[in-house]
């Protein structure tokens, strides 16, 4: 995931090798999202094929919290990809879009809080899906919004957590509304004044190159 701390930005994709040859794919960094790719239907498994929130929460705390180690080993190995910047975020709203739902149907986390943190997701998508497909460019992460989503990384198991059997479930729970309120606030924040009017003006105003 593209990463930067100041406003957003668009940045056309770099140009390379094929997005679907052997420099692009035999990576590093995209091994390991395979793993994390690969361990959603675990944690699928976990919640509903054992009924172990307790197991599904830590899972799913696991794999949000990796979420840095794939652009880590990109830069430590040199081995940033066109595919990898695609993959990456793909899998990461993948993991999203499958375990609110899933705390959804389990009855862990308050619907108000799943409704607001998969609209935001859907409008961010959105967007950068109109930006990259209709203008050419992808849409960069900035830090408001990478903050959201870090805070919003730990709310989701510990609201998981703390209705399961953990012996400290109790303190997970009002910890679980500690992240989830200002991760959902710099997230709507991101979006709605960050992205949604840079894509705008990139829609609508000719682009100039350099």
């Amino acid at each position: 995931m593209i990463e930067t701390t100041g406003l957003p930005c668009m940045s056309a994709p770099e140009p390379g090798a094929g997005l679907f040859s052997r420099q692009q794919i035999l990576t590093w960094p995209n091994l390991f999202t395979l793993i994390r790719l690969v361990c959603i239907p675990l944690f699928v498994w976990l919640l509903f094929g054992r009924q172990n929130r307790a197991a599904a929460a830590w899972l799913l705390a696991i794999l949000g919290s990796t979420d840095w180690v794939d652009g880590w080993l990109a830069r430590r190995f040199d081995q940033t990809t066109e595919l990898g910047a695609i993959f990456d975020p793909t899998v990461d709203r993948l993991l999203f879009f499958v375990a609110v739902p899933s705390l959804v149907i389990d009855g862990s986390i308050p619907i108000v809080i799943a409704a607001l943190a998969l609209a935001r997701e859907a409008v961010t998508a959105t967007l950068a899906l109109l930006a990259q497909f209709r203008a050419g460019y992808r849409l960069d992460v900035t830090w408001e919004g990478k903050t959201g989503a870090f805070l919003l990384m730990f709310a989701v198991p510990m609201f998981l957590g703390g209705n399961s059997t953990l012996s400290y479930a109790d303190i997970l729970a009002p910890l679980a509304w500690l992240f989830a309120v200002p991760g959902l606030a710099y997230g709507w924040y991101s979006t709605t004044f960050q992205y949604a009017p840079l894509v705008r003006r990139v829609l609508t105003e000719p682009v100039s190159e350099d």
